[in-house]
């Protein structure tokens, strides 16, 4: 399955909307709609869409606790559900550090915070009251209006003990993009290990291009892969690869907007490794690569032109 991935920073919301249509014609099973501070809101733009469309299911992603209580997080996607029943999911996540930073909040060792968030949503999703104490969050004997809610629970993570949580507590997991082969299959092995045996939905970000020319279609991603690859939690990414690549150059390149040389640093072999992109039989067969690695979903990410949307949709109808 292929779903796509919209930022909510679109410069226009008529281009939003655009997308949301040829995500809907496309066939697309979801939409996930990006949480990013300082951008545009998640929970309205979901409201909008699923009014908008008929069958596309959205996935609030990836909420975080820190910023969103889990009791409103939870009021949210219930008041969704109630509307659209059916059609919203709730994925958490931590944050990205730069919006984090920007309000001064510490995401340090957030495991136990996240652990909480997914008991106290879970309860109060169920319909019960919730009499809860934790060391980040409590509820004092106190339950959803809206009453039990079947919203799927997601959790967007990357270390070994957030993908065992993602096992053990959340209905699905969401992988982060510019993942190899090799190490989503590494990745879901510490899902599975935290999972002992029960089933959990498998999701990982693929940043995606297509073109009749693959060299045109990896020269869209270099620069997002750029930005991505160089932070030094990839370097065991690269490594399983088996690729090369001179992190602190790239670092370097990108910090002092050389372009140039941060892109040419992401060589065709890393673009084939780290995302979907080439003509339509390459990406028809990176698909199926990521979906025998153990992806359930494919969620489409850097394809920011509906042309590009549209082109990598369509490619699920011949893979039926």
């Amino acid at each position: 399955m292929i779903s796509p991935y919209l930022l909510t920073g679109a410069t226009r919301l008529n281009s939003f909307c655009k997308k949301l249509d040829i995500a809907e014609q496309g066939g697309a099973r979801a939409l996930w709609i990006a949480n990013h501070l300082f951008l545009r809101d998640p929970v309205s733009l979901a409201a909008t869409s699923l009014a908008r469309t008929k069958n596309l299911h959205l996935v609030l992603m990836a909420i975080s606790p820190l910023t969103m209580h889990p009791v409103q997080a939870a009021m949210s996607a219930a008041t969704l559900d109630e509307m659209f029943p059916g059609r919203i999911t709730l994925c958490f996540g931590v944050g990205a550090p730069a919006d984090l930073n920007a309000l001064s909040i510490e995401a340090e060792k957030p495991l136990k915070l996240m652990r909480e968030a997914l008991k106290v949503t879970r309860a109060l999703l169920a319909g019960e009251t919730v009499k809860y104490e934790g060391d980040h969050f409590s509820v004092a004997s106190r339950g959803l209006v809206t009453g039990p809610r079947k919203v799927p629970l997601f959790l967007a993570a990357s270390g070994p003990g957030m993908l065992e949580l993602a096992g053990a507590e959340a209905d699905g997991v969401l992988i982060s993009a510019g993942a190899s082969l090799p190490f989503v299959e590494q990745t879901l092995e510490h899902v599975r290990r935290g999972a002992r045996g029960r089933k959990v939905r498998t999701q990982g970000l693929v940043y995606t291009s297509i073109d009749d020319s693959e060299v045109a279609a990896n020269d869209r991603l270099r620069r997002l892969l750029a930005i991505l690859l160089r932070g030094a939690h990839h370097r065991a990414n690269l490594e399983a690869a088996g690729n090369k690549l001179d992190q602190a150059a790239l670092n370097d390149a990108v910090l002092s907007n050389d372009w140039a040389k941060a892109e040419s640093l992401i060589t065709d072999r890393i673009v084939q490794q780290h995302a979907a992109s080439g003509t339509r039989e390459q990406l028809k067969q990176r698909f199926s690569n990521y979906h025998r690695a153990g992806l359930d979903e494919v969620v489409v990410a850097g394809a920011r032109e509906p042309d590009q949307i549209s082109r990598i949709l369509k490619i699920q109808e011949r893979m039926s």
